[in-house]
């Protein structure tokens, strides 16, 4: 369409190059044309990306949803038909629970995406000790995915200052479990994830989550933030995940007036996700819950 337009455009200019007013009207319309075409090609080539991508998502989301389904489901029939011993039964249990809890995250992840996507502020408020917030998702992270202590590494504050920062725990949990979650999970040949807390500027703090897992080519640094991005390689397909969790990490940053961003030298090479976030200066302030439209 672009070459036919062209064509035109330049046989209308040859036969009409001795009459000024034609000629300015066909160059105007061939200009107007030629941004037409390749506009409309743009927006249709964003939006087949944006369609494979949201396959991709449906696809993955319903091989998380459905494995650990079909495993339950597997050991209750077994637990059902089959006369198990006591260490047995324990060992089923323990892998259903598990398997329940990889589905309810999932299935979280996925609501918790819907809801930080329609609500661009923050409504609840609160003094939050991004210190001890961090200190806990370490914890968890070595629980949930049940790593030794030399797994995963909260490095030491020696400062001694509290880093504070106001807004809502539960989602800045969700953030920091999302960015150590990643961490784990593209880390295929061994964990070794170090994590810090620290002031950046005096005016923000800093959580960073670094692996030394498959690495991000430099071209996907900022694309890894879309929603249902995944990094077209090998490594990461052959890995599960929805594509949401470092969206939900930049979209909570935002709404809490912070921003993050992820470093790497490379494929195989290690990165380093960080969440920054506003300090907040006033520590004297009172720390009581706060909500949009309250009045009194």
């Amino acid at each position: 369409m672009l070459g036919l337009a062209i064509a035109l455009g330049v046989g209308w200019i040859v036969w009409n190059w001795r009459e000024a007013v034609r000629l300015a009207i066909g160059i105007s319309f061939l200009g107007l044309l030629i941004a037409g075409v390749v506009l409309n090609t743009i927006f249709l080539v964003r939006e087949a990306r944006r369609n494979e991508r949201y396959d991709s998502f449906i696809n993955a989301v319903t091989h998380e949803l459905k494995t650990p389904i079909a495993s339950i489901r597997l050991y209750l029939e077994t637990l059902q038909r089959r006369q198990l011993s006591d260490e047995q039964r324990d060992e089923f249990y323990k892998i259903m629970l598990s398997d329940s809890d990889r589905l309810l995250a999932t299935v979280e992840q996925v609501l918790k995406a819907g809801e930080v996507g329609q609500n661009s502020r923050l409504r609840v408020k609160m003094q939050v000790n991004v210190g001890a917030l961090v200190e806990e998702c370490v914890a968890l992270g070595k629980t949930r995915y049940h790593l030794n202590e030399d797994e995963i590494v909260l490095e030491p504050n020696d400062s001694g200052q509290e880093f504070l920062v106001r807004g809502d725990p539960m989602a800045l949990q969700t953030a920091v479990m999302n960015v150590i979650g990643n961490a784990v999970k593209y880390s295929p040949n061994g964990v070794k994830v170090l994590v810090a807390v620290k002031e950046h500027h005096g005016a923000w703090v800093r959580v960073s989550v670094r692996d030394t897992g498959i690495g991000i080519p430099e071209g996907d640094l900022q694309r890894i933030f879309r929603r249902f991005y995944r990094v077209p390689s090998r490594a990461v397909m052959m890995t599960k995940g929805t594509g949401l969790g470092l969206f939900l990490v930049k979209t909570i940053a935002r709404q809490h007036g912070g921003d993050a961003f992820a470093e790497s030298s490379g494929e195989g090479r290690g990165s380093t996700v960080v969440l920054q976030l506003p300090r907040l200066m006033n520590v004297a302030w009172s720390g009581r819950d706060e909500y949009e439209g309250k009045g009194e």
